[in-house]
């Protein structure tokens, strides 16, 4: 175990260390240093946290908002401030996380949480209130964990026996507190012996599939292939692949979805191949305010990461490079979405509500 790993599983399969408060910092395994180093960052301030986030030490939504959450909490515990000074330091505070990145909304939900604990003990500031604030941010990583438990357990009824499962990118434990989103499901089909073989999309720029994936899923001996993402067409058309399953990172009122760029093709290619494609991310994820994909921001991260593999450039000098970290895949692509309170199906403007409202 990692240090800031948990001690047990409590009987929901395996839990891969992500973030945790220990010892009045965060910490967190850097995940770009997978899987050739498990290397752990300890954050000592909120902008170290923020940085975290910002630079993809840490990743996937959930995760993105058990650490903005957190962050916070010892953002406001090193600060000596009270009253109103103390309020204009969260804001600054939240302010900085809310900048990291823009298209997860686990994020900003997060942030409002933490916003809404504020407020309510605002007026005892002081010890109390910097502990209400750690033991919420607390309380979303434990959250997070048990709603991956349960999407895994609810998604693992929709895969078929001997189940060759497509995925892309991390929504793995990696991804999330612990356990997983997507791979949640792959894990639980798993322990129920439904699981034949993994095709891991290696998901360009970034790798998050043959770096991270590859790496949970090995550590766990699950059936394990490791594909580039152009052949994932391929794959279907030859009777190779029985579901796709992904993750999101923010899922409209309308059921579009946001995920890792790529994602929005294999739905396409699903379709196409008459595969199932299902969507694995908790509640926290659907944003009702948003009524279609159209109105996600989308983040476009630095050229190198195009341009360049392990520090040595691959294109040449002064190309231009566009490089888009996400895509939206229309809800009319989406066999269903699973979230912990159950599995919703078309018209997602109907399911999706009646799932958030609970």
């Amino acid at each position: 175990m990692g240090p800031c790993g948990r001690s047990g599983d409590g009987g929901g399969g395996p839990v891969i260390p992500t973030v945790a408060w220990q010892d009045g910092v965060v910490v967190m395994i850097d995940q770009r240093r997978l899987p050739g180093e498990e290397v752990y960052l300890r954050c000592r301030d909120h902008h170290e946290v923020a940085a975290a986030i910002r630079d993809m030490a840490i990743r996937g939504a959930p995760a993105i908002g058990v650490a903005a959450a957190l962050g916070i909490a010892l953002g406001v515990r090193n600060t000596q401030a009270e009253g109103d000074a103390l309020g204009a330091a969260f804001d600054g505070i939240c302010r900085e996380m809310a900048a990291t990145r823009p298209t997860a909304v686990n994020l900003f939900w997060a942030i409002d949480r933490m916003r809404r604990r504020f407020e309510a003990g605002r007026a005892q500031g002081g010890p109390a209130l910097r502990e209400a604030l750690l033991r919420e941010a607390l309380a979303i990583e434990d959250e997070d964990l048990a709603a991956c438990r349960r999407i895994g357990d609810l998604g693992a009824e929709l895969i078929p026996l001997a189940a060759r499962v497509l995925t892309h990118c991390n929504a793995g434990a990696l991804a999330t507190a612990g356990y997983g989103t997507a791979l949640g499901v792959i894990r639980s089909a798993a322990r129920q012996g439904k699981i034949k073989n993994v095709l891991a999309d290696e998901t360009r720029p970034y790798l998050q599939g043959a770096r991270l994936t590859a790496w949970e899923l090995g550590r766990e001996g699950i059936p394990t292939t490791l594909i580039a993402d152009n052949m994932a067409g391929h794959m279907m058309a030859t009777g190779e692949v029985d579901a796709v399953v992904v993750g999101a990172d923010r899922i409209a009122a309308n059921g579009d979805v946001a995920n890792k760029i790529g994602t929005y093709t294999l739905a396409v290619l699903a379709r196409e191949n008459g595969l199932p494609f299902y969507v694995a991310a908790p509640v926290s994820t659907i944003d009702l305010r948003t009524p279609s994909g159209d109105a996600i921001a989308i983040e476009e991260r630095a050229p190198e990461e195009v341009t360049h593999h392990g520090g040595r450039r691959l294109a040449p000098e002064g190309v231009a490079v566009r490089n888009p970290a996400f895509d939206v895949t229309p809800h009319r692509y989406v066999t269903a979405i699973v979230c912990e309170r159950g599995v919703a199906r078309a018209p997602y403007s109907e399911s999706l509500a009646r799932l958030v409202a609970g």
